[in-house]
């Protein structure tokens, strides 16, 4: 696990751009599944929720999607981290059903600019204070490990619900 990309061994040789693309429909897949468990339900008090987490995918997608151009419109930028969860406290009364709408229309539009600047912009670089030097092939993957992260929260969340359910 590197410093730069702690969700590299999640992609297991998958390209990025595939996972990327995969995940609004694996979120609502998921989602369905947990159902009637209720998305604002909190699985533990330090636990986001499912609503939670997807509120957090989006919020990701633009700050991605920031990085993303401003990679491909500057030399070498250095970005900017957040701090989740600062933005999370923002997320009380979004639906997961809402959160989904917007991460769904952000990926889409995310990735209609990877498309377009690759394979040219796959060398370009950004700087990041926590994690060093990144291409934007780099920051492609890290993105779709994180995603693949989220998604294997929410599947442990999904597989208790179904445990409840069936004690």
């Amino acid at each position: 696990m590197s410093k730069a990309n702690p969700y590299a061994d999640l992609l297991e040789g998958r390209p990025a751009e595939t996972v990327m693309e995969a995940t609004p429909e694996a979120l609502r897949a998921v989602l369905a599944e947990i159902g009637e468990a209720n998305p604002e339900t909190r699985p533990a008090p330090s636990k986001w929720s499912p609503a939670e987490i997807v509120c957090h995918l989006a919020d990701c997608d633009i700050a991605f999607g920031f990085r993303l151009r401003q990679t491909l419109a500057e030399d070498n930028p250095t970005v900017q981290p957040f701090d989740q969860g600062k933005w999370a406290a923002n997320y009380l009364g979004i639906s997961a059903e809402q959160a989904l709408a917007a991460f769904t229309a952000l990926r889409r539009w995310n990735l209609r600019l990877i498309e377009a600047a690759m394979p040219d912009g796959a060398s370009r670089t950004m700087t990041h204070p926590e994690r060093g030097t990144l291409t934007f092939r780099d920051f492609l993957e890290l993105i779709a490990g994180h995603d693949l992260n989220h998604l294997a929260q929410l599947q442990r969340i999904a597989a208790g619900a179904r445990a409840a359910s069936q004690a």
